[in-house]
Order: structure tokens, then sequence, then C-alpha cells
């Protein structure tokens, strides 16, 4: 059915129902719900006959895999899934007692070593892939990863991926904040800012200019996770899933009381999806939580895997507090397992492997072990936000806020939006002072690792990875000396600063590249003209980042010891001083956007109960993501409203707002769309903007 650009109404040949069509997209008459035909809404699987697997059509006429409707009857859901009418008559599924010779108890994927299975049975594993049985043991080591993809193009031509691939290199700017300085004049901290931004992905080529990933997903299936919040989890994770590619590998660990994988890391093939969809849909939820214990079997998936995508990440899910480790011995008298007191949560840290806490590693393997980011995603408002933000930061991760259970595959969408995005690593920035007495003073870079060396001659920033089209800005603050006499009349009055070069290696070709900025230079005049003092608004902008980060994080040490009145005169006090800007003034969006969240904040604190059950959670998001210069989740609609200003072309939203790239606002408007209520698709599909993707 072609694409015509609008609703029509179509009669689905042998099944006599009536559907809105739209694409691939149906609607149903009879009950108004979105569907993608031939697709389970379970699993997100081709639901094509003769593939090997049953097909189960309820009385309300939608059509899933025996196996994932029968698993999710078998947990007390008799809803169904897509449009929740009740059913009279519903599936059933004898148990297996015996299993399969290839397969670990009830048919997990065979493991140490693993081989693929073949796949000559019409595409068709020869063993039907189920869940892991709780019963079934766990191998020694986790070294059954499934083999990477050779990609056939670079083995037989090693330069036409690289062609193909990257026609674009990080580029650099740097622009001093004036564009003169009197020649009689010194500065103390003459601000330089230094910009990188990473190429675009290939709209040809998506799963060939990127790096594909080894993703482990570390859940949290404790007793308060029963009802919705299981429910729209494994929704959550089953879109994750499906947007993975078949180079991309995924393992799933689940925990509570105990922790325990679930899934191999596997690769994200039609198979691979299929079996990774049944693993998640046969969660269920009891006991307490214990998040070191699940994150630890997250880290030996990776650790011990026999080979290795380029990126490796583990996102970590809970809704509660660890009440398992507490103070770092076994103190379970209390649910604050990790409070907001530094020192608890230094011991907290100190459970944690090595590999995602560079603190605990031993004297002499700082540079042998390479840190896995952590992405925590803290659910609700009884999660421990303190530790999960902890976790984040140290390994390099972000921290998002999940406040409403209904946003969480929007939360997914928008970190893997980004993992799946990765174009350059181990990007690092190096600027060198050129003229004499022009010295580095300080280099604030958020929570990447910078040095000044040299004696403040040169400086280096160590960014890491960079996502497809995301930019970073740092400001170097400048020792600039007054111009000698003597010096200005043998030459043109001009004074060079600093020489600004990069180099990453391209995540296609493995290649390290080195790009080199022209040099920043200022004019030296004797008397300055009223141009010349005109402040660059990009340094400006940053400054006022740079300064309401800095307040924020104040504000949020002030409410820890109780004193809220004091953190909100500070959110007040930069508040004010950000609308007087430059920037702000010429109306600059990212310092809109920054008010707007200073704003937020003190909302946030009206109270000490207002601020333990959500306060402290969206601050702590807040501060991860401009940490990083990464978009985060922080359970407000303000990414949202950007989200949707972008979509309907409104300019006012252009730069750097949020922190958003491409791929993050292009993967979050798809798990939005398969979200909406029958009209809002409608609205969408009609291009109308006006609407708000979460009223229905």
């Amino acid at each position: 059915m072609a694409n015509t650009g609008a609703l029509t109404s179509k009669s689905i040949s042998g099944l006599g129902y009536k559907f809105f069509s739209f694409g691939a997209l149906f609607i149903c008459y009879n009950c108004s719900a979105i569907v993608l035909l031939k697709t389970c809404a379970i699993c997100l699987g081709n639901l094509k006959t003769g593939q090997g697997q049953a097909i189960f059509t309820a009385e309300c006429s939608h059509s899933f895999h025996f196996n994932c409707i029968a698993s999710s009857v078998r947990h007390g859901n008799q809803l169904c899934p897509i449009c929740r009418s009740k059913w009279r008559d519903v599936p059933f599924q004898a148990p297996a007692n015996i299993g399969d010779p290839q397969c670990n108890g009830m048919g997990q994927a065979r493991v140490s070593p693993y081989h693929p299975p073949p796949e000559d049975f019409h595409g068709q594993t020869p063993c039907n892939l189920q869940p892991q049985s709780p019963q079934s043991p766990e191998p020694r080591h986790f070294s059954d990863d499934e083999p990477l993809v050779v990609n056939s193009a670079e083995s037989t031509d090693p330069t036409s991926l690289v062609s193909l691939s990257r026609p674009q290199l990080v580029t650099v700017k740097a622009l001093p904040e004036l564009p003169a300085i009197s020649a009689s004049e010194s500065f103390r901290t003459f601000a330089v800012l230094v910009g990188i931004k990473a190429p675009a992905l290939l709209d040809d080529a998506h799963l060939l200019d990127r790096a594909p990933i080894d993703l482990v997903a570390v859940l949290d299936v404790s007793g308060s996770m029963a009802g919705s919040k299981l429910s729209l989890l494994k929704r959550a994770v089953c879109f994750l899933i499906q947007n993975l590619g078949p180079s991309d590998r995924l393992s799933i660990v689940s925990f509570s009381s105990t922790a325990r994988r679930i899934f191999p890391l596997r690769r994200m093939s039609d198979n691979g999806r299929e079996a990774a969809g049944l693993a998640i849909n046969s969660l269920t939820s009891s006991g307490g939580t214990n998040i070191v214990e699940g994150l630890k079997k997250g880290v030996r998936v990776l650790e011990e895997r026999s080979e290795q995508n380029p990126v490796a990440s583990i996102i970590l899910l809970s809704d509660g507090k660890d009440t398992y480790n507490c103070d770092n011995v076994n103190r379970r008298q209390t649910s604050h397992c990790a409070s907001s007191n530094p020192r608890q949560v230094l011991e907290y840290l100190n459970l944690l492997p090595a590999s995602i806490c560079p603190r605990n590693r031993e004297s002499g393997d700082e540079g042998r072990q390479a840190i896995i980011p952590v992405h925590t995603f803290g659910f609700g408002s009884d999660h421990d936000s303190t530790a999960m933000h902890a976790i984040s930061d140290e390994s390099g991760g972000t921290f998002s806020f999940i406040e409403s259970v209904a946003t969480v595959q929007d939360a997914f969408a928008m970190c893997i939006g980004g993992l799946l995005s990765v174009v350059a690593q181990e990007l690092r920035l190096t600027v060198k002072s050129v003229s004499p007495g022009v010295h580095i003073e300080s280099i604030p870079s958020g929570k990447y690792l910078s040095e000044i060396c040299d004696q403040g001659q040169q400086g280096v920033i160590d960014v890491g990875d960079l996502y497809a089209e995301e930019g970073k800005e740092f400001l170097i603050y400048l020792t600039v000396p007054e111009l000698s006499s003597a010096e200005g009349e043998e030459r043109v009055k001009r004074t060079t600063l600093l020489d600004v070069m990069c180099s990453y290696k391209d995540s296609v070709s493995k290649e390290v590249v080195q790009v080199e900025c022209e040099r920043v230079e200022i004019r030296r005049p004797e008397v300055l003209s009223p141009m010349d003092m005109i402040v660059c608004l990009e340094v400006d902008r940053q400054r006022n980042r740079l300064w309401v980060a800095e307040g924020i994080a104040e504000a949020q040490r002030m409410a820890e010891t109780g004193n809220l009145e004091g953190a909100k005169a500070v959110l007040a006090h930069r508040r004010s001083t950000l609308l007087s800007s430059a920037s702000a003034q010429a109306g600059d969006g990212l310092c809109n956007w920054l008010e707007s969240e200073l704003r937020e904040i003190r909302q946030r604190m009206a109270s000490m109960e207002l601020y333990e059950q959500t306060g402290r959670a969206y601050v702590l998001s807040g501060l991860s993501s401009h940490s990083w210069q990464r978009a985060t989740t922080r359970g407000d609609s303000t990414t949202q409203i950007t989200l949707l200003s972008r979509e309907c072309g409104d300019s006012s939203t252009s730069g750097v707002i949020g922190y958003e790239t491409p791929s993050m606002v292009s993967m979050v408007t798809k798990s939005q769309t398969l979200n909406l209520t029958p009209a809002q698709q409608s609205r969408r599909l009609n291009k109308s903007c006006s609407f708000n993707p979460r009223s229905g």
C-alpha cells in the first residue's frame, strides 16, 4: 500500500477487518488501536506465517506470536496489549519437560563456547529459543558471546567503507571573547571558546558509518516493579531491541535480591531480536533491590566477552534504593542505603568493579583497563538518585530521572539514539600557547578530564566518544600580557594566542585523524573602538551555561543541608545575572532554556518534602547533562517542547539546546509516535504541530 500522506480506509484481504492505513501503520476500525501489520505488539517481531512459529489471533482481532502471548497470560495478563480488551478465551502453553539438547534448560541459547545456530530452516534456528529458566545454571564464564559480523566490503576493499562513510571530519572552531585588547592593557582571565562538532551520519549508510555497540541492560525486577512499571519496562526494552542493528549485540541482566544474566551477548539479527524479546517478556518481579550485584554481573558480561565491538555501555534502571549494600557493610536497618552524605556515597562506590569505578583500580592498572560507561535511569520517586548519579558520574555515563512511568521508553530512546551514532572515539583536544607571556590559567571542562602542563603553555581535554552531529564547547581562560611599545613599533599590533587541534579515532576505519584550527589572534590597538568592545555572543552564552551549572550545584549542596531558602536565593541571583547578559538580551535560545531550568528547580525546592520526592533527582539529572554536555531525561516537559519545536521547524530552538543530537531527536520521535493515540497520530501524519504527545 503506497504512502499517500493521508489516512485512507482499506479492507485487509482474507481477514475481513477494516483499517485506516498510512504506509505500514494501521489503525483498527473496531478498537481505534494503532498496529503495525504483521508485527507482534509484544516482541515487535514479524508475524509472517510459515516462519516456524504459531500465531495466536484473539477475539478482538489482534494477532501475536503464541509463545509471546502465552508467556504474558501466564503472568496474569488477560487484556489485549494493543486495545486492552478483556479476553474470554486465553492461550495456554503446557510446560516443556524435555529440554532441547542444544539449549540450556528451557531453550536458552547454548553457552561456552557460543556458536551461532545454523539458519537452514527457512531462516529459523533449529531450537525454539525461550527465556532462560530461573533454575538453569549460569555458565562459569561469560565468554559465550556471539561472534561479530565480518563486513565483506571491508575485507575486500579496505578503502571503500572509509570513502563511503566519512566524507566529513570533526570540525574545530576557536573564538576569542573580544576582537581586540588595548596594547597597554593586560588580562588575567581572557576567554577563548574552543568548540568541536562531529559529522552527520550518511542517510544511506547508517549501519556502515557508525561504530557497532555491545550493550548490557541491567534491569531492576524487585517487588516494587510489579504491575505497570514492569509492563512498561518490558515494552521499552522491546523498543530498544527492535532498534539495534544486526551488528550490535545485547545482553540482559535482571536483579532483585540477587542478579542473573537472562540473555547472553547476542547480535540483534532477526533471530536475536526474537530470542531477546522472549527473555524480556519472561521477567517477573519479586524480592529486594541489589544494584551492586546487578552491576557486577553486567560488568562481567563485558569483561569476559571473547570478542569486542568498538563501543560498550551498560544501561541500569532501578526504581528503589539498594537494600543490600548499605554504607559498604551489611547494614540493612535503613532503606536509605546510599544517602546524600558524601562519605556514604564514596563507600558505596567502593563496592563497584574497577572497570566502572576507576577509583577502585589497583596501582599500576590505570592504563590497562577501559572504563565502561553506565547510563543510569532512576524510575519514579523512590529511587536513590544520589547513588544512581554517582555511578553514572564515576563511569562516564549520564543519569536520567524518569518521573512518569509512561516515559521510560522515551528515556531509553534518547540514550540509544546517541549510543547508536558514535562516529568518533578517543577524541582529545589540545591547545598550545603561541606568544610569550600568554599562559593557560584554567579549563572548566565539567567532568571531562583536563590538564594544564608546561607551565601553562599547553592544555589537554579528553573528550572520548562523540555522537553524530554532537557538539562540545569549552572555555579556555588565558593570561594576556600588555604589549610593549618597542614590540608594537616593530610589527603589526597583534597578539597570537593559541594553536588548537584535535585528534580522534574514526569509528569505521579505526584510523587516527588529526584536525587543526586556525590560530587564534587578537588586535592590539592603542585606543579601542566601540566595535572592539563587543563581546562574542558564543563566548557569552557558554559563560552563562557554566554560571548556571555552578549555581545549580551550589543550590543543591545547600538544599542537602536543609537550607532551601538559601538555595532558592542562589538560583534567583543566577537567573537575574543570566537575563542581564548580552546573549540573553539578544534572545539566545540556550539562555531561554537555562532560565526555564532555573525556574523549574526553584519550584521543585518549594518544600523539603517536594525536594526529596522529585527535586533532588531533577537537579542531579540536570547536573549530569551539563557536566558531560549530553542530553538526559529530566522528568519535565522541557525536552518534549524542544523536540516538538524542532519538528515544526521553529528556528528559535536552533543551536545547542538541551544537548540533543538529531539522532536522539529522531529516536525519541519514533518512540513517541508508537505511544500516540489515533487522534494524535492523525494530526502528526497531517503535519500538525499543535498537539501535546502526552495528552492522551
